[in-house]
């Protein structure tokens, strides 16, 4: 009688084979786990009690880690519950990895309620990053010792994970849904001069007047430089002015427009010292567009360790009286 061929399309179902590795690591984590809240309770009841399950089920898990262990680890009676020689063993063994277990969620709970410590890694663009966030370092640590901090200051735009980033100070519009953005502060943008180059070549009027200046650029670190940008009757408008000089740095484009070689459209905080002191002026501040802000930028809003915490509200109250609203001030030379 010949054997019938084996056919592809037969009903009987194809079973996975079990993985050793993971029934394995299942039976003897659970083991594992029940063994030690027996020994640390005293007995089998007690156990169940602080595990939340039932009494028959630390029962099984002891009893399966027995067989894969082929030894018995207690001695019962219907009085008491020991260990045997072989369980003290393995307790002896077993307790070392416990105890570095309780001991780094301890750690992870001193670090989301306990008084802040470890390292932060902060991001910020070149020039507010100098200008601002700079500055606040010294304080911080003075107030929260336990906190290393690491300021990697770039143009170019931050990746959280692979840039390994817990907080990055973001200027302009936040367009990332994916990120907690939080506003420190509105974001201006002024179009300045020096006092001897408004002697020499006067000041823009108005937005079209600007191609009759010498306007100083600034390229971004992806080689594209950056538009003006300005609030016409209610529009916004970008325009890209032809310049005798750009540079890819905005504290040379700042020095520039100080020695009168041109003028730039520069942000608040990096300017706001030099018109109150009367070595800039400003123009064309009622076309100043009022979409932009400087933000403080991480990734979840849950599970915040204090030290994050903390730098983040320390730096929010500091930038916010650091009073970097210049364009309100009424004692201004606009044109």
């Amino acid at each position: 009688m010949s054997t019938p061929p084996l056919s592809l399309s037969s009903s009987a179902p194809l079973t996975p084979r079990s993985d050793p590795l993971a029934s394995s690591f299942a039976t003897t984590y659970a083991g594992v786990v029940a063994f030690i809240a027996v020994v640390a309770e005293g007995s089998f009841a007690r156990a169940a009690d602080r595990l939340g399950i039932g009494r028959s089920a630390v029962s099984r898990s002891v009893q399966r880690l027995e067989d894969q262990l082929n030894v018995r680890l207690f001695l019962r009676t219907t009085r008491s519950t020991t260990l045997t020689r072989e369980g003290d063993i393995f307790y002896a063994g077993c307790h070392t990895g416990v105890d570095r277990i309780v001991q780094a969620v301890d750690e992870m709970k001193d670090l989301r309620e306990g008084p802040p410590r470890g390292h932060l890694r902060i991001s910020s663009a070149v020039g507010f990053g100098r200008k601002v966030v700079a500055p606040l370092l010294a304080d911080f640590q003075l107030a929260y010792p336990d906190v290393t901090l690491e300021l990697v200051l770039s143009d170019k735009p931050t990746d959280f994970i692979t840039d390994r980033v817990d907080i990055e100070f973001r200027n302009g519009r936040i367009e990332d849904a994916q990120i907690i953005a939080r506003q420190i502060i509105p974001m201006q943008l002024l179009v300045c001069a020096s006092p001897a180059y408004r002697r020499t070549h006067g000041l823009p009027a108005t937005v079209d007047e600007l191609a009759r200046h010498h306007c100083i650029n600034f390229r971004h670190a992806s080689s594209r430089i950056a538009e003006w940008e300005f609030k016409v009757d209610g529009q916004m408008r970008k325009l890209t002015p032809g310049s005798r000089l750009t540079y890819n740095d905005g504290d040379l484009v700042l020095q520039a427009v100080l020695n009168g070689q041109g003028i730039a459209q520069l942000p608040g905080y990096q300017i706001c010292g030099h018109l109150r002191g009367g070595t800039l002026v400003s123009c064309l501040a009622q076309h100043a567009p009022d979409d932009r802000g400087h933000y403080i930028c991480y990734l979840s809003r849950q599970h915040l360790p204090t030290r994050m915490r903390a730098f983040i509200d320390f730096a929010i109250e500091k930038i916010r009286a650091a009073d970097l609203q210049c364009a309100a001030d009424l004692d201004l030379q606009q044109v």
